[in-house]
């Protein structure tokens, strides 16, 4: 397993007293399992091994739909949002901008196209804005040729060749040619926005004779990649400026980008995107709850409580608290407040509240993720405890049998939630992976199916005690979740798996063998840094990964 220094946790705390687990598969003895593609590498290596520039794979990326919205409106300031009709992407280790699950369909390709169209023919209604230059001074085709080159850097990320220049002003050309000036400048923007040159990261680097085996990136290549991992947008005009004076070549300027982009609202949304899919938040409309069982529960919940876990993240990341202060508040409104209970705002603000701290710590309490990891009917142990071995711990569960039907106890009124699903410790079929979710999700049974807290299950004592176990440094029994929110605090195993989520998201990729350096050294400036979040992200950006690619055999 891969092991970094042993430092202080402060700035993560707040975020694991909330979060949860990633897991490994199970065979009865979770000594015997092995990791398999599913664990990636050990990131172990000495600093002799990692003397090399080891960069592991660069694939071409494709905007996902949240990159390409962004980029869009960066680019020509479109609200339209058209992304968000393209066809969802396939998720793959948990998020949607993974590489080799990107593919485009015949479908994408024709919402590509007619996007393209709309947006072209919203941006010449205002060519006073969209040009560089005044045609009636420079002339049409002059100005025409400055708006290729400039406006063809921003929407490529880099100056356009003067092959491509001569090509755009042909599309012109044959614009003009059809109707009229702003014909032309439309149907020339329309073939940018459609051109793998803008809707992938192409990357060909700087090959270096005396490197035959890596490739360094450009500036305006390291520009990009900046960009679309702090902001899942374009580079602005500052980053663009570095790269034309070559001021990101080394990796103390990309960290001095890193920190400056991370100071700005575009990186809220960016991060806000990670954990929305590293947690599911998305999913949270798709549930579905039985208002027999849970009167107190409403549609209008669901947005709140997806609400209230993106307030809490954004507060802990960015707004650098962190203590104990932060381990035990929340971020709610009027109304979440009588949902849980308790005294609190009274107008649709979010705003810090103080919480009883043996019930609500963290995220790991919040009602969206225990929603999430419950059935319709009942709480869940099998979900929760999954939820925190694969979110955490990074631990992957294997699926269930294919040749086993997989039925979930009936509600008995003269049992308890454990009780009933004590039957996957009596069944050898089943014990094998479930010893390893449910002594955990055991732990969650103060919180009903829809994250309300609760003393008793059908009339008896809730028992909330719960155990870890398979795991490289927190193997225990608990008491309760935020008991178990502190323990996984202090673990480096689950300081790692967020290192390692986070890398998956931003290089858009599994992590392979040959990133066990790079992870070593963004595990190492992680924990120098107290375990921050935002120093997490910068640290994604000093590595082999980020600064190289392999070279591609056959010159290409």
């Amino acid at each position: 397993m891969r092991s970094a220094p042993n430092e202080t946790w402060s700035s993560l705390t707040p975020l694991l007293l909330g979060v949860s687990v990633l897991s490994a598969a199970c065979l009865g003895n979770i000594g015997d399992v092995t990791d398999g593609d599913d664990k990636g590498p050990t990131g172990e290596g000495s600093s002799a091994q990692c003397a090399a520039i080891q960069p592991g794979n660069s694939p071409m990326r494709r905007m996902t739909r949240v990159e390409y919205d962004n980029t869009v409106h960066d680019l020509l300031g479109d609200t339209t949002h058209p992304g968000a009709g393209f066809i969802p992407e396939e998720v793959s280790l948990g998020f949607n901008n993974q590489a080799e699950a990107l593919q485009v369909t015949q479908l994408l390709a024709q919402q590509y196209l007619e996007a393209a169209e709309k947006l072209a023919t919203n941006a010449v209604a205002d060519l006073g804005s969209l040009l560089p230059c005044d045609p009636a001074t420079v002339g049409d085709d002059t100005c025409a040729k400055q708006f290729i080159e400039t406006f063809g850097k921003r929407a490529y990320r880099r100056p356009l060749e003067p092959s491509e220049v001569d090509a755009l002003f042909g599309v012109y050309g044959a614009g003009v040619t059809t109707k009229d000036f702003q014909n032309g400048i439309r149907l020339a923007l329309e073939v940018m926005l459609q051109s793998p040159h803008f809707l992938y990261r192409v990357e060909f680097g700087m090959p270096d004779p005396s490197l035959p085996d890596v490739v360094a990136l450009s500036s305006y290549e390291i520009a990009s990649r900046l960009s679309y991992l702090v902001w899942n947008s374009m580079p602005d005009d500052e980053l663009i400026a570095a790269a034309d004076a070559g001021e990101l070549a080394t990796p103390e300027a990309v960290a001095a980008q890193a920190r400056r982009m991370l100071d700005m609202p575009a990186a809220r949304g960016a991060v806000a995107n990670f954990h929305r899919q590293w947690l599911s938040l998305d999913t949270i409309e798709e549930i579905d709850k039985d208002p027999a069982i849970y009167p107190t529960y409403d549609e209008a919940l669901k947005p709140l409580w997806t609400a209230e876990t993106e307030a809490f993240f954004d507060h802990v990341v960015f707004d650098g608290e962190g203590d104990l202060e932060a381990l035990l508040t929340s971020m709610m409104n009027a109304d979440l407040a009588a949902f849980y209970g308790i005294t609190g705002p009274t107008s649709a603000k979010f705003e810090k509240v103080d919480l009883d701290p043996a019930e609500r710590s963290g995220f790991l309490t919040h009602a969206s993720l225990l929603a999430l990891n419950a059935k319709t009917n009942q709480s869940s142990p099998v979900h929760r405890g999954k939820f925190v071995r694969e979110m955490l711990l990074c631990q992957m569960m294997p699926n269930p049998p294919n040749d086993k039907e997989i039925v979930p106890p009936e509600i008995d009124p003269k049992a308890t939630t454990r009780q009933k699903f004590d039957q996957h410790s009596a069944d050898p079929y089943c014990a094998s992976c479930h010893h390893l979710m449910d002594p955990i999700g055991f732990g969650f049974e103060h919180y009903d199916g829809i994250g309300s807290w609760r003393d008793k299950d059908h009339g008896f004592p809730v028992d909330s005690k719960g155990e870890l176990t398979g795991t490289e440094d927190v193997d225990g029994t608990f008491d309760g979740v935020p008991e178990l929110a502190k323990k996984l605090a202090e673990s480096q195993e689950v300081r790692q798996c967020i290192a390692t989520q986070w890398f998956r998201f931003g290089y858009g990729r599994k992590e392979a063998d040959e990133d066990a350096c790079s992870l070593q050294k963004v595990d190492e400036a992680f924990a120098a840094a107290g375990y921050d979040i935002k120093e997490l992200i910068v640290a994604l950006t000093q590595t082999d990964a980020f600064m190289y690619r392999k070279a591609v055999k056959g010159g290409s």
